[in-house]
This record gives C-alpha cells, sequence and structure tokens, in this order.
C-alpha cells in the first residue's frame, strides 16, 4: 500500500523559507503525478503545485508561481516543495497526494498526513 509522509514545515517569519518534503514508500509515483496542496482554517483545500514524476513537467497555481518550486528526488522517492519569499497568507497546512493529477483533489489517490506552516508578520 502507497504511503506518503511529509515533513519541513514550521513557524517562519515572512520573507523567510522552508523546504518542505514528501516520502513515498511503494510505486506511489512512477506513472503518475505529485501534488502539493495547502488548506487554511475556514477554507477549502486548494492546489500549490504538481509535478510529473517521469517527465518533470511542473504546475503551479498563480499565487505561489516565482516564490515556490517543486523537484522530485527518483533515488530517494521523495519529492520537495521550496518555498521562498514567505508570505502571512501561505500559512496552512501543507498536504502531499499522488495520482493522475493535477489541480483538483478529486484526481488525486493517495494523501499525506500533513504539515503545519506558520508565518508569521
Amino acid at each position: 500500500q502507497a504511503r506518503l509522509v511529509e515533513s519541513g514545515g514550521g513557524l517562519v517569519q515572512a520573507g523567510g523559507s522552508l523546504r518542505l518534503s514528501c516520502a513515498a514508500s511503494g510505486d506511489t509515483f512512477s506513472t503518475s503525478v505529485m501534488g502539493w496542496f495547502r488548506q487554511a482554517p475556514g477554507k477549502e483545500r486548494e492546489f500549490v503545485a504538481a509535478i510529473h514524476w517521469r517527465g518533470g513537467i511542473t504546475k503551479y497555481s498563480e499565487s505561489v508561481k516565482g516564490r515556490f518550486t517543486i523537484s522530485r528526488d527518483y533515488a530517494k522517492n521523495t519529492g520537495y516543495l521550496q518555498m521562498n519569499s514567505l508570505k502571512v497568507d501561505d500559512t496552512a497546512v501543507y498536504y502531499c497526494a499522488g495520482g493522475p493529477g493535477w489541480t483538483s483533489t478529486d484526481s488525486y489517490d493517495y494523501w499525506g498526513q500533513g504539515t503545519q506552516v506558520t508565518v508569521s508578520s
């Protein structure tokens, strides 16, 4: 059974950086997409970024384009989300997911447990 585990969240000041990791067990991403989503209190889960595991094609939401970078490491079966120039509005629980992709939560089959990112002003 596929399993995803996120790490790397924490508290950071506005303008700072964090790197999230998503470690996958099993063949979760071999022929599909890894996505990152986030959910702030009282809001719906929203798409942040996604990468095709084999081809490396990426997609970003407009709100993070130019600030966040998604990547993956085949050898470690791990995906990453580098977050720079963080804003208070980026505060949320961040989830990684695996599936056919791309931007809809319905198009992902596997989800991690989430990691909290808090950006202070």
